[in-house]
């Protein structure tokens, strides 16, 4: 009987990129939104000084590192292993996309190498077992503290939320770390929201610079939309004073879980068979913007 082997071209074309790991990763954690505690961005006002983890990510440029973390934030924060997930070196290679530029043993090292960058940040801890990589998440805070999930109940509890497009979609492959950044910074607070560049360095631990390159990356990514706000000024030349506002675009807007919406489609119908009304709607968390 005949035999045929695979070719190289044959392996290529079945072989699982980044992007579907990383879609497979959130499909196994049923998050339409991945919850981040808003510290992880910047310290409450109470703080000393108001930067954030994420500071640390900007002016060191770890775009890997910051990538790998919300990553690691998604698959664990469900729970269902006690904060925890682990996989293969290579697994964690192809989640970072470090393959796609390395041979095999460089892109798991390179992947070791970003996990224990994490871990010394106190964001998370990993072991090595054999080629299996462990990592539990710590709190968002760089505090070291164990993690919990966030409910939003006081300054320091209060979480933004990444849908779950932004990786299945591929933004996570088109954003560089500037813009990256700043998406976080504008999750973080309310729509229509002002982000003065001159304020980034006491608010965020960045400079103006990189302030307004996250800005504009955004824009043309698409990612946040953007209005002018127009302020009378008597004492101003013009009489008036201009400012931008953004908001995050559509796409970023936080989904509602797909078994949510059945549950209260099922509810909607079984009310209009009987006749009978109950109470509806969400709670909506209004968070503070806490600058």
């Amino acid at each position: 009987m005949k035999t045929t082997s695979l070719t190289e071209r044959d392996v290529q074309a079945v072989k699982a990129t980044g992007r579907d790991t990383r879609t497979e990763v959130l499909r196994r954690s049923i998050r339409a939104n991945v919850p981040l505690r808003k510290t992880f961005v910047q310290a409450p006002r109470s703080a000393a000084s108001r930067h954030g983890p994420l500071s640390q990510f900007v002016t060191g440029r770890d775009l890997r590192g910051l990538k790998a973390y919300l990553l690691i934030v998604a698959a664990c924060s469900n729970g269902t292993d006690g904060w925890t997930t682990r996989h293969d070196s290579a697994v964690w290679a192809r989640l970072m996309d470090i393959d796609r530029t390395a041979t095999e043993q460089a892109a798991r090292t390179g992947a070791w190498r970003a996990l224990r960058r994490l871990q010394q940040r106190n964001l998370i801890t990993c072991s090595r077992s054999g080629t299996t990589i462990t990592v539990t998440l710590l709190r968002e805070d760089g505090s070291g503290s164990a993690y919990e999930r966030p409910l939003g109940k006081t300054e320091e509890d209060l979480y933004l939320q990444i849908p779950s497009v932004f990786w299945t979609k591929g933004y996570d492959e088109q954003v560089d770390l500037p813009s990256l950044a700043l998406l976080l910074v504008i999750l973080r607070e309310k729509n229509w929201s002002k982000f003065p560049a001159e304020k980034a360095p006491t608010w965020y631990g960045w400079s103006a610079d990189t302030h307004e390159r996250g800005l504009k990356g955004l824009l043309e990514l698409g990612l946040v939309e953007r209005r002018q706000e127009f302020r009378k000024a008597p004492l101003a030349p013009s009489g008036f004073t201009m400012a931008y506002q953004y908001q995050r675009a559509p796409i970023l807007r936080p989904r509602k879980p797909r078994k949510q919406v059945a549950v209260g489609f099922a509810r909607s119908s079984a009310s209009e068979k009987t006749g009978s009304s109950g109470p509806t709607g969400s709670t909506v968390a209004t968070a503070r913007r806490g600058r």
